[in-house]
């Protein structure tokens, strides 16, 4: 639940949900204070001229991080951190990744202006608590002076029924200053999280989520490929050798004639399965990686291909599966509907991209509209953030370009 939805309840003002709205803006200008005093201290000692604006930069990221630690009395939504990983371990790496995320001169942003806003923080809450309570000790007070007693400064009550009158009213007055309270607190927060988030970080989050995705695909691709091939394969490896036994035991009759004719139905089922398999993700791309694997494609292709794959690393099982399912797709179109008499694969890694290209000397005219296939590709391409490109034109040829952005794994990988 967050501070809004909070706003919306009929028992608003018996919840936490005021206190906690009070909480935060006084956490708020706790913070805020802190950033003013420390920059004026440091602008005072001359420390600014020495450190340099740009370590003045980083006094962003913890009051960032507080923001995001009490920002969760208002909102149970964690607020994303947008900051990048750095590539290389160490603080000169650090420095530079920090120094050139948008993020960071955001959050600075936002400290600046906690450091103007932490008077308004401390006044929204002093005027919830203390305005209502001067109107409720009203009567206390004129008991005590007697005669007259100026209400908030501003109104006198010399009578005991205005007086009376007057504290009535610090139920009302609370009520409304507890709303208004919180608003301007809720306001605070949407303010801060659009500062220390801004449109990088949904990018973010999505770029996660999108890995994710990927690591559960593999992982459910590697299962079914592994039933696939421990169960229904060795059954049906089984059910062959069964057959061919009763076969050679059966007498010569009707009977081995059926025998012999459900063997050959079995090896069938078999040898469709093993190229199910092979297709879903075949065993050399695990084990040699994607050369090997587009060379045996290659080599079981009805037509003559030419594969020039240079590419002497591995590189992450997800990368390598994509474009190993966008060369199989694409050999498999261009047999079916290209009209083409030889294909060549080609590829290599340059500048953090992988790319693989398929072309055909077909009749060319390739439509990314006309079907579902290419439409297909280029979804699977996305996924992995890469780039689907298709050349086609009129009498051929047709090239089909996929570049996918990633590193190398390791040697030991």
């Amino acid at each position: 639940m967050n501070v809004w939805q909070a706003l919306g309840r009929r028992r608003f003002l018996l919840s936490t949900w005021p206190w906690r709205a009070a909480a935060y803006l006084l956490g708020g200008a706790l913070t805020g204070a802190l950033v003013l005093l420390s920059g004026l201290l440091l602008l005072t000692a001359g420390a600014l001229v020495v450190l340099g604006p740009a370590a003045f930069t980083l006094a962003g990221l913890p009051v960032a991080r507080a923001e995001r630690r009490v920002r969760r009395l208002l909102d149970d939504r964690p607020l994303p951190d947008a900051h990048r990983t750095p590539p290389r371990p160490g603080l000169r790496s650090w420095l530079h990744t920090r120094y050139t995320e948008p993020v960071t001169w955001r959050e600075l942003g936002h400290a600046l202006l906690l450091a103007l806003l932490w008077p308004f923080d401390v006044l929204a809450v002093v005027l919830t608590v203390a305005v209502p309570l001067a109107l409720l000790a009203t009567p206390v007070l004129l008991g005590v002076d007697g005669d007259q007693v100026n209400v908030l400064k501003a109104w006198p009550v010399t009578s005991w029924p205005l007086a009376v009158a007057v504290a009535a009213l610090a139920g009302p007055v609370f009520a409304l200053a507890a709303y208004g309270m919180t608003v301007y607190a809720g306001a605070r927060a949407a303010l801060a999280r659009t500062l220390l988030t801004g449109p990088d970080a949904r990018i973010t989050e999505l770029t996660r989520s999108r890995v994710r995705l990927v690591d559960a695909f593999e992982a459910e691709r590697a299962r079914i490929e592994r039933d696939l091939h421990d169960g229904a394969q060795q059954r049906l490896v089984a059910l062959t050798m069964m057959l061919g036994l009763a076969r050679l035991d059966a007498p010569a009759g009707p009977l081995t004639t059926q025998l012999t004719r459900a063997q050959d139905e079995a090896e069938r089922a078999l040898t469709e399965l093993r190229e199910l398999i092979r297709g879903i993700h075949p065993p050399l791309l695990t084990d040699f990686g994607l050369p090997a694997a587009v060379a045996e494609l290659a080599d079981r292709s009805v037509l003559p291909v030419a594969v020039g794959l240079d590419l002497p690393d591995r590189f992450p099982a997800p990368i390598e599966s994509t474009a190993w399912f966008v060369v199989c797709e694409a050999v498999a179109n261009l047999t079916r509907h290209s009209g083409a008499a030889q294909a060549e694969i080609t590829g290599g890694y340059a500048d953090g991209t992988l790319t693989v290209r398929v072309r055909d000397d077909g009749r060319g005219g390739a439509d990314p509209d006309g079907g579902t296939g290419l439409l297909r590709l280029g979804d699977r391409v996305s996924v992995v953030d890469g780039r689907l490109t298709l050349s086609s034109p009129p009498g051929g040829p047709t090239v089909l370009t996929v570049e996918l952005p990633c590193r190398p794994l390791p040697p030991c990988a």
